[in-house]
């Protein structure tokens, strides 16, 4: 018998019909899936799960819609590049975790503790500039004064407090290692 008959009667329920069947499509079932799969022992297992599934699904096959050997190896085919996605899926969420696990979560203290030690480099910095240059960068980075209000706080002319600030600037940029 061929496998239009044979699937006909496989979806009356005929054990023997269905003995017959895998015969006939398991060898070219089990080489799609491994042309798709790769892995000897994945293909087999998809394999039986297409195998399983003809079993169960036999009633919806359409001879109308093409051969009995095409609709089965429709079915491998789609169950082998699912398994592939599948596996590709899974191998990504892991490759996500393993990310997951090298980078912890963010740690407050840390961020403290290395936040304390960038302001006491700044406090260490700016004690190196000019008295003149630290009050004016003082007054304008940490109590917000614009540069005109900072030379009428200073009484001094706004050039000066602007060449106070660049050169307090530099400096800063220079003790800082190029950071600022």
């Amino acid at each position: 018998m061929e496998a239009d008959e044979l699937l006909v009667l496989v979806a009356g329920g005929d054990q023997k019909a269905f003995e017959e069947l895998y015969g006939l499509v398991s060898g070219p079932v089990y080489g799609l899936v491994r042309r798709v799969v790769r892995d000897p022992a994945q293909s087999e297992e998809v394999s039986q799960e297409v195998l399983l599934e003809l079993w169960r699904s036999a009633a919806k096959f359409d001879p109308g819609r093409g051969s009995a050997l095409s609709w089965i190896l429709t079915l491998a085919h789609r169950r082998a590049v699912d398994r592939v996605r599948s596996a590709r899926a899974a191998g990504e969420r892991e490759q996500r975790e393993a990310l997951r696990a090298n980078h912890p979560a963010f740690d407050h203290v840390a961020e403290e503790v290395e936040a304390g030690l960038e302001r006491e480099w700044v406090r260490r910095c700016l004690e190196r500039l000019t008295a003149l240059q630290r009050q004016s960068v003082t007054l304008a980075y940490y109590e917000g004064y614009t540069y005109r209000e900072v030379a009428e706080r200073l009484s001094l002319p706004l050039g000066t407090v602007k060449t106070r600030m660049r050169d307090g600037l530099t400096q800063l940029r220079k003790c800082l290692g190029g950071v600022a």
